[in-house]
């Protein structure tokens, strides 16, 4: 693990679960850029220490907390969330990133993996944000909550009967947030990614399958870690401070698509 920061400074504080890698990670990189303090929490202690090290090693001292812990157990959050205040003496933004998946038919999705899709995807949101705005409130600043949910919550697809349901139910948590938050001066938004280059999608995605995939998004291409990180940051920036209860999908157009015929596409502009 990092070392311990000291809470000395007066910049702001990020927290980004499932910040070990991919949209996490890139959303820590992305704030600790721009002059914050970020803790890290994970459930793979390895990929953490790794990670944390790294980016502490390009921030500097002082800067990154290390924080493993599962977002599906109330106590570990709490504490987390604990550990950050006293390390930091603040929170400004909690980016809620952290989700597992599993791709099954609904009859294949046993109830334990059903549940630890919910309990990871929907539970760690609750939990984590239950545990923050109490620090947010201290502060005294309001802040900003990013939920991570993602396009299979928007529209349903073969084999995500957890997951996507998992995610259609962050973006409606996303509102209630808002709407009850608001009042306090935080905002709650959320980013509904399509398809993202990350090691999950390099471990699940087949050759095919991307082909499909690039067919279907009118950019021809997944996203990158990066790229979602700057809409999580911009929503949790000064920039968005008029935007609450939103939710972008940062999907290359996918959802607009709708029904997407390649013949059809092939008459379009770009083939002329």
């Amino acid at each position: 693990m990092s070392a311990a920061p000291t809470s000395s400074s007066s910049a702001p504080v990020a927290l980004i679960t499932g910040g070990a890698r991919g949209i996490g990670l890139a959303t820590g990189r992305w704030f600790l850029a721009r002059g914050h303090r970020v803790a890290l929490l994970d459930i793979d202690a390895e990929a953490l220490t790794a990670a944390s090290a790294e980016v502490a090693a390009e921030a500097g001292p002082g800067r990154v907390l290390a924080l493993h812990a599962d977002v599906g157990d109330p106590a570990r959050v709490a504490d987390a969330a604990a550990r950050t205040e006293a390390a930091f003496g603040r929170i400004d933004a909690l980016v809620n990133n952290a989700g597992v998946a599993v791709f099954k038919t609904i009859g294949e999705t046993t109830f334990a993996e059903w549940r630890q899709v919910m309990a990871t995807n929907l539970d760690g949101i609750f939990l984590a944000t239950q545990a923050v705005v109490p620090v947010m409130q201290r502060g005294g600043r309001g802040g900003a909550i990013v939920n991570i949910a993602s396009i299979s919550g928007l529209r349903a697809s073969t084999m995500r009967v957890a997951y996507g349901t998992s995610k259609a139910a962050v973006i409606h948590l996303t509102r209630q947030q808002a709407v009850e938050l608001g009042n306090a001066g935080i905002r709650v938004n959320a980013v509904a990614p399509g398809p993202v280059d990350t090691a999950m999608a390099k471990l699940v995605h087949s050759a095919a399958i991307r082909r499909d995939y690039h067919d279907a998004i009118p950019l021809n291409r997944y996203g990158t870690p990066e790229e979602i990180a700057e809409v999580v940051g911009f929503l949790c920036s000064d920039a968005a401070a008029y935007v609450n209860g939103q939710v972008i999908a940062a999907d290359g157009g996918f959802d607009a698509a709708g029904i997407g015929l390649p013949t059809l596409r092939g008459a379009g502009p770009a083939s002329r």
